[in-house]
């Protein structure tokens, strides 16, 4: 083969793999900055198996994944089962690792860039997401673009203030899991430091808060775009169906 033909040829793949990497639909996770407890000594974290089993789910299927966080850089991870074989490869896999060292500012994404949002939960997402108002936007704005909103245990409190252009929550009406009080110990010094009740928040703003009476029994729900879980154990269901739902296009409001 001539070098010239050759030469074209190299050229016209890596155009495109350009533009197969550009056109790729991507999803975004937001997590927390917080270390401890509110301003205890009480160490806290992002949950590490309801961040690498979504991601897993989402790369697998071919997206993207960007992070942030409210003051971006690097994330505490905590909960961390390495008997789990996803999460120990993800432990160490130093290019994902790095990716939680160095997570973005919310004003360092295009909201008009993603299909989804995925607020991943741990005792750390109590705190600086919901009153964040820059990932409030990004939320907002990601679900006016027709996107989709999901969240998983205590990741579901950075969505309790989200709300419309009239003011009115963005989930009126709408089911809506998350970690419920039922299986908080509210007389912990830990539950003592939270901002809000996730659950009680929830029905302030109308939403239907709902949840399996049991721990751990992969409960989640689906109710127009937002799906969320319970705890952990649902992790992988929200993220198959966020995908699910991404796949079968259009969606309604």
């Amino acid at each position: 083969m001539p070098k010239s033909i050759l030469t074209i040829l190299v050229f016209l793949l890596m155009i495109g793999c350009t533009e197969q990497n550009k056109n790729k639909e991507k999803i975004l996770f937001i997590t927390s900055n917080q270390h401890t407890y509110g301003n205890t000594d009480i160490n806290t974290s992002n949950h590490f198996a309801e961040i690498v089993l979504a991601h897993n789910v989402f790369i697998k299927n071919g997206y993207e994944v960007d992070f942030v966080s409210p003051k971006g850089g690097a994330i505490p991870v905590g909960y961390i089962a390495t008997s789990d074989s996803i999460q120990k490869k993800y432990l160490y896999d130093n290019n994902f690792m790095n990716l939680l060292k160095n997570t973005h500012k919310p004003t360092d994404v295009n909201a008009a860039d993603y299909q989804a949002i995925y607020f991943s939960g741990g005792g750390a997402a109590m705190f600086g997401i919901s009153e964040n108002k820059e990932v409030q936007t990004l939320a907002t704005q990601i679900y006016e673009n027709e996107g989709i909103i999901s969240s998983v245990c205590h990741g579901t409190a950075g969505i309790v203030k989200l709300k419309n252009e009239q003011g009115k929550s963005l989930y009126l009406d709408k089911k809506i899991s998350g970690y419920p009080d039922l299986f908080e110990n509210k007389a912990a010094k830990y539950y003592r430091t939270f901002p809000f009740s996730i659950e009680e928040v929830i029905r302030k703003n109308k939403g239907d808060f709902v949840y399996s009476d049991k721990k751990r029994d992969n409960f989640s729900v689906v109710d127009g775009r937002f799906i969320t879980g319970q705890d952990p154990s649902a992790t992988v269901s929200v993220a198959q169906k966020v995908v699910e739902i991404i796949q079968n296009k259009p969606l309604k409001k």
